[in-house]
Parts: C-alpha cells; structure tokens; sequence
C-alpha cells in the first residue's frame, strides 16, 4: 500500500473512528485501525464488536492495499507531524511506514484478515429524525441509564417508541426514569432498544450544519449515517419497562417551582456530601416554601426557595445527583413536581403539554438527619 492523504483531514477521521476501538482487548488487532488505499480513497474501520464506525475520505493511492494499525499510535504519530500531508506505506512484511515532511515513523501493522467483518443492517427501515431534535432527546435521557456494572444490560440502553408520527425515547436504571417526546415525520409504529454507549457517539459527530439524520433499522443492528461516517451498533435485546404505565394521574401534592433554582440549591447544600456518603437532600415542602436540608459527618446545609404547593405538606428524601440531573435535563424555567406521599416516586412535570417526564426515586430519611 502506498498513499498520500491531507494529514488534518485524516488526523479528525481517525480521532473519531477511536471512539470504536477497543481498549484493553484480548483480541489485539481489535484496537487497531482498517486501513483499505483503493481507487481514489481511503476508507478506515473500526470495530469493537459492540460499536463500528467507517469513513471514506480522499486520497491519492499510488498503490492499493490494506493494513491495521493500532489506533493509538496512529493517532499520535499523525497528530505530531508537521507537514501538510502524510504518506502512508506497508508492505508484504506489515511494515508501516508514516512520513511527512522530514518526519519518518516506522511500526508493525496487523494483518487486515485477522479484522472483523462489519455486520450489514438487513431489511432496515429508515427513520429520519431532525438532528437538533434528536441530540437534544438524547441529551435529557442518556443520563439516567444504567452503568454496565449495575442493574439489568438492557437498561443500559435507550429505547426509541415511534408510533402516531411521536417519537419517544426513554433511560432507565432502576432509581430514576427520564422521558422524551417530540413529533416527527413518520408514519410506522416502532420500536427498538439501542446501547446508550452507541447512540452518544452517534450525536457527539453530528455537526450543527446537518439538518437531519437517518437512523436505518434491521432486526439485529441499526446504523447511521453522520458526516460521511457510517455508524453501526447492534440492537438490544430484552424486555423494557413499560414507561406509559408508570405514570400516575393522581397526586396528594402537586408543586410549581423554578427548576434552576432547586438545582442550584441542591448543589450548594450537597457540598457537605461526599462519594462514601450517600445522605439524601431532605425536601420539606409546606406554605409555599421548599426548604432543603442535609446533615452529614462533614456538616450541615440549609437553604429554601418560593413555590406554590396544592395539597398536602411532604417532607421526603432524594439522592441529590439524580434529582439536579433530571432538573437540568428538563432545561425550563418552571416545572410541576408531583407527589404521593414520602415514599412514593416524585415526577417531574412540564407546566404545559407532555414533552417530558422524570422519575426520581426517594431515599429514606432518618430522624438523625435533621
């Protein structure tokens, strides 16, 4: 293989293509780079087996070929060179060779039968989303779903629910639940579940110039097309929760209050918590006060805002990241908070239409916590 590419343009395509590298595997040429020189282009692969990523981009090919190399040190040494362009080599051996300007650089490559096949999405159904819309949803429910170490794998994803032109998606993780909705151009009913892990780097590469974005569905695997970049991840597997039956139309307490300012308040008095603590924020909520407390080892914080309530007084407890990560993710002014008593879970309402929703689970609360 011999070729000559722009060293910027290669040095953005590989710094993304990392995104589907694998780290520490067992299987080493999965931490590498595909590499095919062909007919005017240069095509890159990467694939952990979870997640895969692809881009063409222009080249001079002086002579066709292909190689792995490992991605890191690609990266590296292409983000170190001077010159303009880069001139990639390899040969039978699997020697590479990177040169640019006076620059030489030399390292074994991989051999590029040892890479796996990126799987094709079959019989895909193409669902257009516009892109503001759909890294917005994204954004206000990839936060609440769970870490891989903790609770069920299929909860570490998100599920899309398309069905009367609504588009729906939805984070889980057994504490909290966080629900989008927004209207789209659709006419099918669908539903699938994609890995949380996928998905974020799939809005991360959307540019702010690209208006909308295609999400293909088959029955094992989705894939994207982004920016020249094709992205494709599996679809997961196993039974979600039934989001629409959670919600309850029927609260004892029902408060409007600013959003902003319950976050920032929640975030000055969880100064006195720390990591090994897990001492919830205690809410108290009466004569349109919302007064926020904790006690902890490290000391005490009090702090309240003006609110209107309409029904009952509640004091109940909330672990403090989750409650300002659902506030934030609402990214309103006013929101309605519904309850139904200490130890029921607290929903958090726009003041007008059904855009969103979230969950928080409360945490018990002890009397030598006051």
């Amino acid at each position: 293989m011999l070729t000559i590419v722009n060293r910027q343009l290669l040095l953005e395509t590989i710094q993304n293509l990392t995104r589907a590298v694998a780290t520490k595997a067992t299987i080493p040429v999965l931490e590498g780079i595909y590499i095919e020189a062909k007919e005017g282009k240069l095509k890159l692969i990467a694939y952990n087996l979870e997640l895969g990523m692809t881009k063409e981009i222009e080249a001079t090919v002086k002579e066709e070929g292909t190689i792995v190399i490992n991605a890191k040190m690609l990266s590296e040494m292409v983000r170190r060179l001077s010159g303009v362009n880069v001139t990639l080599s390899s040969d039978d051996k699997l020697l590479c060779k990177i040169e640019s300007d006076k620059t030489v650089f030399e390292l074994m490559g991989m051999n590029p039968n040892d890479f796996p096949e990126l799987p094709e999405v079959d019989e895909s159904y193409g669902v257009t989303i516009p892109s503001d819309v759909l890294k917005d949803m994204v954004r206000q429910t990839i936060f609440s779903i769970a870490q891989p170490e903790y609770g069920k794998p299929i909860y570490t994803g998100l599920l899309f629910d398309i069905k009367d032109r609504k588009l729906t998606v939805v984070g889980v993780d057994g504490s909290r639940l966080a629900v989008r909705k927004e209207k789209i151009d659709y006419d099918g009913n669908i539903s699938f579940i994609v890995a949380g892990r996928a998905i974020g780097e799939v809005v991360k590469i959307v540019k702010d110039n690209e208006k909308t974005v295609t999400i293909n569905v088959g029955k094992r695997h989705f894939g994207v097309t982004v920016d020249g970049y094709t992205i494709i991840s599996r679809i997961m597997e196993g039974e979600f929760i039934n989001y629409e039956k959670i919600v309850n139309n029927s609260y004892s307490t029902v408060v409007t209050a600013n959003a902003k300012d319950i976050a920032s308040i929640i975030e000055r008095i969880s100064l006195v918590i720390n990591d090994q603590l897990r001492t919830p924020v205690r809410c108290f909520m009466a004569r349109n006060e919302f007064i926020f407390s904790c006690v902890t080892p490290l000391g005490k914080a009090i702090d309240s805002c003006e609110c209107e309530i309409d029904g009952n007084e509640i004091e109940i407890g909330f672990n403090s990241k989750f409650l300002v990560e659902a506030l934030k993710a609402t990214e309103c002014e006013e929101v309605k908070l519904n309850f139904n008593g200490p130890l029921s879970p607290m929903l958090i309402l726009p003041t007008k239409g059904d855009s969103f929703v979230y969950i928080v689970m409360p945490m018990m609360l002890r009397s030598d916590e006051r």
